[in-house]
């Protein structure tokens, strides 16, 4: 098998665009696989990490923008976009694939296209709820459309019936048993873990009404706390020093950059307040847990709410926009299910209920039966 996996921009297209190739290899040891990415984004450092050759097409999207700014932008990116078709077409002449498989980002238009147009088999793969242009583009035109959530295709004119495959998770996270996890933590039984976080820059908003929550919660008893700030938030350790709230080894507040340990933090957790990029409510799926889901309003599409409403439209999630968040609410949230158990443990049940444990599998089935 030769297969040319096209992913791009974000973390969120890349890691499980890498975690099929990755199985793949391991199922055949013999295929070829390539990586199409964007000249100069993160791809380029996390696939050749993983393993894999990449080659890269200089690509940009469109501006939203309706004005002469954003029209001379789009005038550039046009002209960007049938050099990246150019440039794809050459580099699918020369590796001669079975398939191309696109998991989004802006270089996934001209790719697709371009192997749709050479008459090589095609497939997508929709993390999102509510899908982005380039996928509702190519799912009249791809011969296979995967979907992370099944409510995305109501928004998809498809040339075949999509297949509703949820999203690959990391192997280390399903692996780590609970009660392993709250013991390597230090928590009791009768302890309430509240893991929160918003993303690997820091969502401000987020650390805002974390930083005013703990204010107002540091003091219950039986509840502890662990945020992540992101790469931009090291001012919440500064915050909570100033407001006399102890933070770290010994007291109930831990406070980190990232957490790199997330296989044995997310099991060990109660309830996580997160963002709810693709990859996330995945997660929170395939373990079962209760969450305070935070849209990010800042993305194509205000996906990520579409995200959060599969989930708490059926009572697996609560859910908190942006544009209403505080550290009041998120405080009152939070107590309403610490003095509520079989209400938390309703919402990671109905959490769970959504889950697709097979997706990687199911994923990987679909490309090689192309």
């Amino acid at each position: 098998m030769r297969i040319i996996f096209v992913a791009g921009g974000t973390g969120g297209h890349i890691n499980p665009a890498v975690a099929v190739a990755s199985e793949i290899k391991r199922l055949d040891p013999s295929s070829e696989i390539l990586f199409i990415g964007t000249q100069g984004r993160m791809e380029t450092e996390i696939v050749p990490k993983a393993g894999f050759r990449i080659k890269t097409v200089k690509m940009n999207g469109f501006s939203r923008k309706l004005s002469l700014k954003g029209l001379s932008e789009n005038v550039k990116t046009a002209a960007l976009t049938l050099k990246a078709s150019s440039d794809a077409k050459k580099i699918i002449e020369e590796f001669k694939p079975d398939a191309v498989v696109g998991f989004g980002g802006y270089v996934t238009g001209p790719v697709l296209k371009a192997a749709v147009k050479a008459g090589v088999k095609t497939a997508v793969h929709e993390q999102n709820a509510f899908p982005g242009i380039a996928n509702k583009a190519l799912a009249k035109s791809v011969d296979k459309v995967m979907l992370t959530s099944p409510e995305a295709e109501k928004y998809m004119k498809c040339k075949n019936p999509p297949v509703v495959t949820g999203l690959p998770v990391r192997r280390e996270i399903l692996k780590t048993d609970r009660e392993y996890a709250r013991s390597a933590m230090g928590l009791g039984s009768a302890d309430m873990l509240v893991l929160s976080m918003g993303g690997s820059l820091g969502a401000d908003a987020v650390n805002r009404a974390v930083t005013d929550m703990l204010k107002r919660l540091h003091t219950e008893e039986n509840l502890f706390f662990l945020h992540a700030t992101g790469k931009y938030g090291k001012w919440v350790g500064e915050k909570l020093s100033e407001m006399n709230i102890p933070y770290g080894k010994g007291t109930n507040i831990k406070i980190r950059e990232y957490i790199d340990n997330m296989n044995v933090c997310l099991p060990a957790a109660d309830l996580v307040i997160s963002r709810a990029g693709a990859s996330s409510i995945s997660e929170i799926q395939a373990l079962s847990k209760a969450s305070i889901l935070i849209p990010s309003p800042n993305v194509a599409e205000n996906h990520q709410y579409h995200n959060a409403m599969t989930l708490a439209s059926g009572g697996g999630a609560v859910l908190i926009e942006e544009k209403d968040l505080d550290g009041e609410k998120l405080a009152s949230a939070v107590m309403d299910l610490k003095n509520n158990r079989e209400k938390l443990e309703e919402i990671g049940k109905k959490a769970g209920e959504k889950a697709k444990p097979n997706a990687l599998g199911e994923i990987c089935r679909i490309i090689l039966a192309l």
